[in-house]
């Protein structure tokens, strides 16, 4: 894929120095998710910089699972992934699996022991954790930090053969317990997990922690530029220290950027899995979570994802950006891709009593009028039709254009219908709208000798096709968020009630042959999505991408 337009940013200043100064004579990056759920908004920014980068220096990317974590890891995640990283429009140059690196992992584990830079140690996690220190006081020392290569090499053999129990012994580096960097207070190296892993089965029975097999992945495969979010930066000597201390004969380089973080989005991967454990959401792709595959199922397109991750930039510095700023994205994109059709979430019946009984017409209606090429369609019009619920007021307030008894209104694409009578059931609730109509009127005929302030759309009943509509918030505020700390709470205290609103109307009967991922406008309520799971032949259901209108702009 090509990128046409390169905002400068600090990682690019650098592979332009890099490259100019022959530091590196090509550009190698990759993408390292681990596969413990699905990708999310997130994730297409890191997506997007690592492909982009590589794609404008002409070289290469590689996809590359850290699976390093068999209890949490899945193939159902890593097939996730690749979907999502190829529908955002890339294609990766290698596949690989931090898996398939376990043995060099091993001999350069080993490696490290004999030059006594690793040691077994027995103590629990609960206190190692105890032992690292804070900031301010050193740690202390494990009793088995001096133990005997010979020892170590021998209890690290047996570690892999599975003699031990889960959590009974770790191999940890031996750097400095009295570092100021607290992740250089010797680090565990491997640990004990007698669990089945995706990729090797029940080969092994210790891994890797991230820290120790990330940098020699990087290593292995060349990368020359290891970009990754800034929680990473306090982690950046220990990756150094790896590769060095592992006598790796690639080098590669970390550098860290700042993470995404929208407003009223939820962008911890742990907490995303909860709400699918919990079924507060129906599943990885539920249309509110900020994941790609719901993203992709509530409607947005690449396009709008991948522009928008280019033009919030690369910072060192973590920022929060308006959620307005993707949604308009999606906006801009599909206002000349997307059909406009008429849709009634809230259906109340008009009734016109002078238009013939039985007679059904054909209007003309263009499909996108920012967008002449998309052509026009038929739509039918007869006696009866639907309205939306609050298109009519029985008694308006002031400035109310639309239908009131005894006022005359455009219907959209046909004629002017004016309110005559208003029927209501025993509750008083208004059920049916009777009108006339002005035949003179019919929309193109240049009919001038009237105007009026409101127009309406409408859909006509007897052909309308049934419809659901779901229209959703955000799953969690940030008001609430803030008060997520309270004691005995969760963020899952904190759900909006409201996330998801579901309608039952009417389209155009011209949306029979729709398919799922088709897009439209439907006037007044925004852009509409056919949803993937929930759609039947008989049914369309449609979710809402954005509504009409934002007060958002980009600087």
């Amino acid at each position: 894929m090509s990128v046409e337009n390169n905002s400068s940013n600090f990682l690019r200043n650098i592979i332009i120095e890099d490259l100019k100064s022959g530091k590196v004579n090509h550009i190698q990056t990759r993408f390292p998710p681990e596969p413990n759920g699905y990708l999310h908004i997130g994730h297409a920014k890191s997506i997007c910089l690592n492909f982009d980068l590589a794609d404008e220096f002409k070289g290469k990317t590689n996809l590359r699972f850290d699976d390093t974590n068999p209890v949490k890891e899945d193939t159902e995640y890593v097939e996730s992934i690749k979907q999502d990283v190829e529908w955002l429009g890339y294609e990766w140059d290698n596949l690989f699996f931090a898996s398939n690196y376990f043995e060099e992992f091993y001999k350069r584990a080993v490696l490290l022991i004999q030059k006594g830079k690793a040691y077994v140690c027995d103590l629990s996690a609960e206190e190692i954790r105890k032992a690292r220190g804070t900031l301010t006081e050193p740690g202390k020392e494990s009793p088995d930090r001096h133990r005997s290569i010979e020892e170590n090499l021998d209890l690290f053999e047996r570690m892999r053969k599975g003699e031990f129990k889960d959590g009974e012994k770790v191999l940890r580096a031996k750097i400095d317990m009295s570092s100021p960097n607290i992740n250089l207070r010797d680090p565990i190296l491997y640990r004990i997990a007698h669990a089945t892993h995706h990729n090797t089965g029940d080969k092994w029975c210790i891994y890797p922690m991230y820290d120790f097999a990330h940098p020699l992945e990087d290593a292995i495969e060349g990368v020359t530029h290891s970009i990754c979010t800034l929680e990473f930066e306090d982690h950046r000597p220990l990756y150094d220290w790896v590769v060095g201390e592992c006598e790796m004969a690639n080098v590669p380089h970390q550098y860290e950027f700042a993470r995404l973080n929208i407003t009223n989005t939820v962008m911890s991967k742990r907490k995303l899995k909860l709400l699918v454990d919990e079924k507060v959401v129906d599943g990885w792709d539920d249309p509110r979570m900020p994941t790609i595959s719901g993203l992709r199922r509530k409607g947005y397109t690449p396009e709008s994802i991948r522009n928008f991750a280019r033009e919030i930039g690369v910072a060192k510095a973590d920022s929060i950006v308006d959620e307005k700023m993707l949604e308009h994205f999606i906006r801009e994109d599909l206002k000349l891709k997307a059909p406009r059709t008429m849709a009634i979430l809230q259906p109340l019946k008009v009734v016109i009593t002078n238009y013939p009984e039985g007679q059904v017409e054909m209007l003309e209606a263009e499909n996108n009028p920012e967008n002449p090429e998309m052509g026009n369609r038929q739509i039918p019009f007869s006696r009866e039709i639907y309205i939306e619920q609050d298109d009519f007021m029985e008694t308006p307030p002031p400035k109310y254009f639309r239908l009131f008894p005894g006022n005359e209104v455009r219907l959209k694409h046909a004629y002017f219908i004016k309110c005559e009578e208003v029927i209501k059931d025993e509750q008083g609730k208004v059920i049916e709208i009777h009108c006339t109509y002005d035949p003179e009127t019919k929309s193109g005929s240049g009919f001038t000798g009237r105007k009026v302030k409101g127009t309406i759309h409408w859909v006509e009943a007897s052909q309308a096709l049934s419809a659901e509509f779901r229209l959703y918030e955000p799953l969690i505020l940030d008001e609430q968020m803030k008060a997520e700390e309270e004691e005995g709470k969760t963020f899952l205290d904190y759900i909006n009630p409201n996330s998801l609103e579901v309608q039952q109307g009417f389209v155009e009967r011209n949306m029979e042959e729709v398919k799922a991922q088709d897009k439209f406008q439907f006037y007044r309520h925004g852009y509409f999505n056919v949803d993937s799971k929930y759609t039947t032949s008989e049914k369309p259901v449609f979710n809402r991408i954005v509504s009409m209108k934002s007060s958002f702009k980009i600087n």
